[in-house]
């Protein structure tokens, strides 16, 4: 007889899932085995609607060991906040990776991505950034780059935050956000202006443009809106100069940031650079001296969903929570 099918909603997965160092330490599991075992992770499948502004991206990975793989679906359209509603949502299905039967529907409107996506930014700080770093610059203003930011103080003592958005009104808000958990946080004119002096930067918009153009010695900066070939926050010239890691090579070449440097002529189209689980799994060196510039262009994984997901079913299942039904 099969098993019944859980369906978890957001609720509950804000609950049993909260952005936390167990989340981190989930997310950092996975590249290691991205980097270790024989994942099998297709490419991204997208769908643009350029009209309104929106793309859906599905993605997926099958992780031995994990009893679970996932499929999400996550649209992300970003004229959504003009109408009162959220920019990104999405679901995910979690299936048996022994029989493929479905197993649970995450009902997370993109709760969990969310999370799975901060975790990975905090990951690479940790691997990247240097362990004294105190003072963090945000370019953007939204959900993420306020997951960021909370999700950066778990794994490196900052506390300081300077804070960029094309809107003032929304870096303003983001900042008393900030300020209402205990940070110190500014609202900043100019891109330059919130790096200036900042020990991490990370971008977290839908920039078609570079907006950040120059970093310092010692810099690590993390960059992660750059999800879709259109997508560009990282001026080439920069990322020439820069110790480069990607979540996955063979993705960043076609959507990260490093699509665009190659495209530019600032980086050869055959050169080879260290992914982040390598990193983690020593296998690529990542920051070898206090004065280098670090960045990390982080796409997004399915192995990120796969694992965030199991996460949860586990947790769900020990806890008792959630509706179950038999199909």
């Amino acid at each position: 007889m099969r098993d019944p099918v859980t369906i978890l909603t957001e609720a509950d997965l804000r609950t049993l899932v909260p952005l936390d160092l167990s989340a981190i330490d989930c997310v950092e599991d996975a590249f290691r085995a991205l980097a270790t075992k024989p994942v099998a992770m297709p490419p991204i499948l997208r769908l643009d609607i350029p009209e309104h502004r929106g793309e859906v991206d599905v993605k997926t990975a099958y992780v031995p060991g994990i009893d679970h793989f996932a499929i999400k679906i996550s649209p992300g359209f970003f004229g959504n906040p003009e109408i009162g509603l959220p920019s990104t949502n999405g679901m995910m299905v979690v299936l048996s990776a022994q029989t493929g039967l479905v197993q649970a529907l995450l009902l997370d409107n993109g709760y969990l991505t969310d999370v799975r996506t901060a975790a990975a930014g905090a990951v690479a700080a940790r691997h990247l950034s240097r362990a004294e770093s105190a003072t963090a610059a945000i370019l953007g203003a939204g959900m993420q780059a306020e997951m960021q930011a909370i999700a950066l103080s778990l794994v490196r003592p900052v506390r300081t935050f300077r804070i960029w958005a094309r809107d003032p009104a929304k870096a303003e808000s983001l900042g008393a956000r900030l300020a209402a958990r205990g940070f110190a946080a500014t609202a900043c004119a100019t891109p330059e202006t919130a790096t200036l002096g900042a020990d991490v930067i990370v971008t977290t918009t839908p920039a078609t443009r570079p907006i950040l153009q120059d970093a310092a010695p010692g810099q690590h900066i993390t960059a992660m809106g750059s999800d879709a070939e259109h997508k560009n926050e990282v001026a080439p010239a920069l990322l020439a100069r820069a110790t480069y890691i990607a979540d996955r090579l063979s993705q960043t070449r076609v959507l990260g940031e490093l699509h665009h440097a190659i495209a530019a002529g600032a980086i050869p189209a055959d050169r080879q650079f260290g992914e982040l689980g390598q990193v983690i799994a020593g296998l690529a060196p990542g920051r070898g001296a206090p004065d280098q510039i670090t960045l990390a262009d982080l796409t997004g994984t399915g192995i990120q969903d796969t694992a965030i997901a199991a996460l949860a079913v586990t947790r769900a299942r020990t806890a008792g929570a959630g509706m179950s039904f038999t199909v």
